[in-house]
């Protein structure tokens, strides 16, 4: 199979592509895969790293924007199709699998015209407008939740579940002999976690000589967090601006503090983490919001408004959780029951399907 792999900007779209690229490689070594994203998404840095072939197109995001600034990126659209036109046409792919992220609109926009059958893989229980008008068009629309059914009623849907690269479905359980929190705002961080943890420290003091801390900052906040932890002389910190290998951190984590983006809700339920999750306020439609409390209503997470996020109700929240491994082995309990295990070789299975549909 030629399989080519649109989107990405950060970590909540790429993390899937990777994972699907990963299973169509294990399956069939033989196969050909490339990735489309931009220059400045999470993809130009993470993908040659990992060996991974990318070509790049100009495009930029529409959501926040005013009427100026909206015409550029149709500039942007415009010229990202061409360029879409011409890698498409060069790599001829059997398949498109659209990702998320405002990389993918030219690409699958692309796809269309050249008469080449495109999935959309969409992460979030709500999703954006762009997956929404390109769905209509998708010979599948894969789902990581039943609940965004509603937002594609004029296409054929199946829910595949969100898919984790395959450490994520091997993690241990709970360690016993170490407590380690775990936090992260996502691949760019998250200003508001990132202070209210430090900000929190004071009451997390009975912690001080056995909690290990891993911290996934983003570059912006590096130097600050890591001078905040030494501020607050705390021993046991690992920041890092960006966690290259997530499956281990997880593998260490007795608790989690992070987002709510789909993506980071998959990898939980697969590595079976407690979490306690900050919803971002203003992701679109406030999908956050939805993940976060479709994961507590079942048990399987906590949940804290960013309005909520004060040092005094974070550092108590963290403390008691870390006190009470009953409640943090109920957790992880609900957490497990909710993974869809095997998602990229479902998703997988669809794209093979779509190709016997088309020939």
């Amino acid at each position: 199979m030629r399989l080519l792999l649109a989107g990405g900007g950060t970590g909540g779209h790429l993390f899937p592509a990777i994972a699907l690229a990963e299973q169509l490689k294990h399956e069939d070594p033989q196969s050909e895969i490339l990735f489309v994203g931009t220059e400045r998404g999470l993809e130009a840095r993470m993908l040659p790293e990992l060996g991974w072939s990318l070509k790049t197109i100009e495009m930029s995001g529409w959501a926040g924007l005013g009427v100026f600034a909206r015409l550029k990126v149709l500039g942007k659209l415009i010229r990202g199709f061409g360029q879409s036109r011409a890698i498409l046409r060069k790599f001829d792919p059997d398949v498109v699998v659209g990702v998320g992220g405002y990389a993918s609109v030219p690409v699958l926009l692309a796809a269309k015209t050249l008469g080449i059958p495109y999935l959309i893989h969409e992460q979030n229980a709500w999703p954006g407008l762009a997956n929404r008008l390109l769905g209509r068009w998708a010979k599948r629309v894969c789902l990581s939740f039943g609940e965004a059914d509603r937002a594609f009623y004029q296409s054929a849907t199946i829910l595949t579940g969100n898919p984790v690269r395959a450490a994520m479905e091997n993690c241990p359980n709970l360690p016993e002999d170490k407590v380690c929190l775990l936090v992260f705002g996502g691949s760019q961080g998250a200003r508001a976690i990132n202070r209210a943890v430090v900000a929190a420290l004071p009451y997390l003091d009975d912690w001080r000589e056995k909690l290990e801390i891993v911290h996934q900052s983003g570059q912006s906040d590096y130097e600050e967090i890591v001078r905040a932890y030494q501020e607050n002389g705390w021993p046991n910190v690992d920041v890092q601006p960006f966690i290259k290998d997530m499956a281990q951190a997880y593998a260490k984590a007795t608790l989690v503090l992070c987002r709510a983006g789909a993506t980071t809700l998959a990898e939980l339920t697969a590595c079976g983490r407690p979490a306690v999750l900050v919803p971002y306020k203003y992701a679109a439609a406030g999908h956050q919001s939805i993940n976060a409390q479709a994961m507590a209503a079942k048990g399987a997470a906590l949940m804290m408004e960013e309005a909520d996020l004060t040092p005094e109700r974070l550092g108590k929240l963290l403390n008691g959780l870390l006190h009470d491994r009953t409640s943090l082995l109920s957790i992880s309990a609900a957490a497990k029951r909710l993974a869809r295990r095997g998602s990229a070789a479902r998703l997988l299975q669809e794209c093979r399907t779509v190709l016997l549909e088309v020939r």
